[in-house]
Formats: C-alpha cells, sequence, structure tokens
C-alpha cells in the first residue's frame, strides 16, 4: 500500500505567556501513517489532542518535534519544518481539511464558497459539482445563492463537507465530520468517505460517534493524554 502521510516522533507544546511561559506538552512520540485508500481513525479522551494533531499534520500548529512526511506531487516532503509557500501548495494539491466549523468570507453565496475549493476544473465545471454535492448532501437548491452565515449548524457542516470532497485531494483530514447531522446525513457522509477510500483517498477523521467511525475505519491509531497536560 502506498504510504501518503507518516509522522515520526512528533511532537507538540504550548507556551502560556500570560502564565509566565508555562508550557503545557500535548503531542509527544506520535508515530503512524496512512495509506491510499485507507482511513485511520485517531481515537482518546477529550482533550488527548486529537484536534491538535490534525491541525499539526495541516501546518496550522507548527510541529516541535518529529517529522511530517507528507506525499505531494508524487514523492513525500517534509512539513514539520516547511516553508510556508510549501504549506500552501500541500494545500492546494495534495491534502484538505473539514474542520469541525465553518469559517468563510461573509456574504458569500453557499455554492461558490463549495465551488471554488474545487481542482482541476473550470468555473463552470466547478459550481456544477458544487451543485450536485449540496444537493447530495441535503442542501435545497433554494439555500445555494444565499450566504451560509444564517444556516443551521449541521447545514454549515454539510457546507464544509462539500468543500472538503469537492477538491479530491489524495489525503484528507476530517475533524467530527458528522458531529451536528442526523442519522440520514451521516449515511450520505460514509457513503462519500467509502467512495473517496475506493478512489484511493487516503483519511484520517476523528469521528465523535462509535458506530460511524466502525463503519469507515479501516484501524484507530490511539491518542493518550500526556501525564504532565493534566
Amino acid at each position: 500500500m502506498t504510504p501518503m502521510l507518516q509522522t515520526a516522533g512528533l511532537g507538540k507544546h504550548f507556551t502560556l505567556h500570560l502564565r509566565g511561559g508555562l508550557t503545557i506538552p500535548v503531542l509527544q512520540d506520535v508515530d503512524f501513517h496512512v495509506a491510499a485508500g485507507e482511513c485511520v481513525a485517531l481515537v482518546g479522551p477529550s482533550g488527548a489532542g486529537k484536534t491538535t494533531l490534525l491541525r499539526s499534520l495541516y501546518g496550522n500548529y507548527r510541529a516541535d518535534q518529529g517529522s511530517i512526511q507528507v506525499r505531494h506531487h508524487g514523492s513525500m516532503v517534509e512539513l514539520a519544518r516547511a516553508a510556508p509557500r510549501l504549506v500552501v501548495d500541500v494545500r492546494a494539491h495534495s491534502m484538505g481539511y473539514v474542520s469541525q466549523f465553518l469559517r468563510v468570507v461573509p456574504r458569500v453565496p453557499a455554492l461558490d464558497i463549495v465551488a471554488e475549493a474545487a481542482r482541476g476544473l473550470s468555473p463552470e465545471e466547478a459550481r456544477d459539482r458544487a451543485a450536485a454535492l449540496l444537493l447530495r448532501l441535503n442542501i435545497p437548491r433554494r439555500l445555494h445563492a444565499l450566504p451560509p452565515a444564517t444556516f443551521s449548524g449541521g447545514e454549515q457542516q454539510r457546507i464544509n463537507l462539500a468543500r472538503g470532497f469537492i477538491g479530491r485531494h489524495p489525503i484528507l483530514l476530517l475533524d467530527e465530520p458528522t458531529a451536528s447531522l442526523d442519522a440520514g446525513n451521516r449515511d450520505i457522509v460514509v457513503s462519500m468517505i467509502d467512495e473517496a477510500k475506493a478512489a484511493g483517498i487516503a483519511i484520517v477523521g476523528i469521528f465523535h460517534d462509535v458506530s460511524t467511525r466502525d463503519r469507515v475505519a479501516d484501524r484507530t491509531y490511539s491518542v493518550a493524554p500526556l501525564q504532565d497536560a493534566a
């Protein structure tokens, strides 16, 4: 199986400058990998650092120790100490991320928010694919031209999912993608994840719902809270 993302000795801590420089360790010696067509679910108690790990993989947080290797344009590149330009290029071409919350430019229609995340498509093709994804995720056509600021939490999460899946990045990070969804929409997302895996996309995810995790994950990786972080 082709490795798409792997870490070795990955560590991350936070420094509380308003508390006299107090250091809070969150991640230590994280060693895991994900292959093409595989879904690895991060498991562990709340506060263990699962979301911190995802954000470190995506480059939102700079790792303090260790390595993050990502397959990018056919070869593995080091992301832990990469220049910002490389991080941006990896995000554009190789790694997508669905966060827990939708953060977009205000007053932009939902259709455009999704379409602009497409890769390698003409503007018309991107809008067509965006509309199809939104309809599949039960966002009615009457809402496509509206900005999602006034949408419900579940609707906003589905906009976020459409943005993440439209890019068809070879690697996809999912942070609780079904947390605000009802059972019917969870089933749709499970189908989308299964299709992505069948297409060879490597997925790392956090799933608050155990039954959803068990349906999509090929294996789990345990993130344990550090003793000093208590």
